[in-house]
C-alpha cells in the first residue's frame, strides 16, 4: 500500500512539473544572486554532446517515451558573470546538464542507449535556465551529484568553457533513497566521504525546497572573465 501511495505521488508531482519550475522561477526572482566565483570541478563521466535543447529531460526524446521514474526535480540554474564584486546575468550561454538515474545508470554509454536525464538550454536575459528532471540516483564510488557544463563567447568574441557538478543535503537524499524506485542495499558515498565534494562541494550545494512529493532547486553560477 505504502509503495502505491508513492507511486500515486510521483505521477501526480510529475504532472505539476510546469508548477514545479515556476516555483524555482519565483524564488530566483525573490534573491539577488550571488556574485561569488563557482568552483570549477572535473567533467566527470558521460559527458555526451547531444545538442539536445530541451526543457524537460526525463524522458528519452521523439516520440511518447515515459519519464525516467524517480521523485520530480525542477532545476532553476542562473548564470552570471563575475568581475571583482559585481555580477551580471550571463546570457546566451549553452547550458548542459546531465545525471544518473534512480538505478545510478548514465544514457547515451556504456551500452546504455538513448538520450534520458541529458539536455540543454540557453540562458535567457536574466542568466536563467530551467530543467525538469528527477532527483539523481547513486552509483559505488561517487556521492549523490548532477554535472552541468556551460559554453559560450565573450562579449569579445573569445570562447569559454566552464564545467562542475552539484551536490544534494544529505538529509535530503536520505528520505528519497528510503522510497521507491531508488531504495536498493549497497554502499552509498555521502558528501563527507567523496573526494569531488572536498574540493570545493560545500560550495556547491543546490538549494532545495519542498515541491509537491518532490523538490524545487536553485543555483547561481558564478563565472569569471566572462
Amino acid at each position: 500500500m505504502a509503495v502505491d501511495q508513492q507511486r500515486r505521488s510521483l505521477i501526480a508531482a510529475a504532472a505539476a512539473g510546469a508548477g514545479g519550475l515556476l516555483l524555482s522561477n519565483r524564488a530566483l526572482a525573490q534573491t539577488p544572486p550571488a556574485c561569488t566565483v563557482t568552483p570549477q570541478q572535473t567533467e566527470g563521466p558521460y559527458f555526451v554532446d547531444a545538442k539536445l535543447q530541451r526543457s524537460d529531460i526525463r524522458a528519452e526524446s521523439g516520440g511518447n517515451a515515459a519519464p525516467r521514474p524517480g521523485v520530480p526535480l525542477a532545476m532553476a540554474l542562473r548564470l552570471v558573470s563575475v568581475a571583482g564584486s559585481n555580477c551580471t546575468p550571463l546570457a546566451g550561454a549553452v547550458v548542459d546538464v546531465w545525471h544518473c538515474d534512480a538505478a545510478g545508470v548514465y544514457s547515451g554509454v556504456a551500452g546504455n542507449n538513448g538520450n534520458f536525464l541529458r539536455g540543454h538550454q540557453l540562458s535567457d536575459a536574466e542568466g536563467r535556465v530551467r530543467f525538469m528532471t528527477i532527483y539523481p540516483g547513486w552509483y559505488p564510488g561517487r556521492a549523490v551529484h548532477v554535472h552541468f557544463k556551460v559554453r559560450g563567447k565573450s562579449a569579445v568574441g573569445r570562447g569559454y568553457e566552464f564545467t562542475s557538478q552539484l551536490y544534494f543535503d544529505e538529509q535530503a537524499n536520505d528520505r528519497v533513497f528510503a522510497m521507491t524506485p531508488y531504495a536498493r542495499s549497497g554502499g552509498r558515498v555521502r558528501n563527507e566521504q567523496d573526494g569531488g565534494f572536498r574540493s570545493g562541494g560545500g560550495r556547491l550545494m543546490v538549494k532545495l525546497s519542498p515541491d509537491g512529493s518532490g523538490y524545487a532547486g536553485s543555483f547561481d553560477i558564478g563565472v569569471r572573465g566572462v
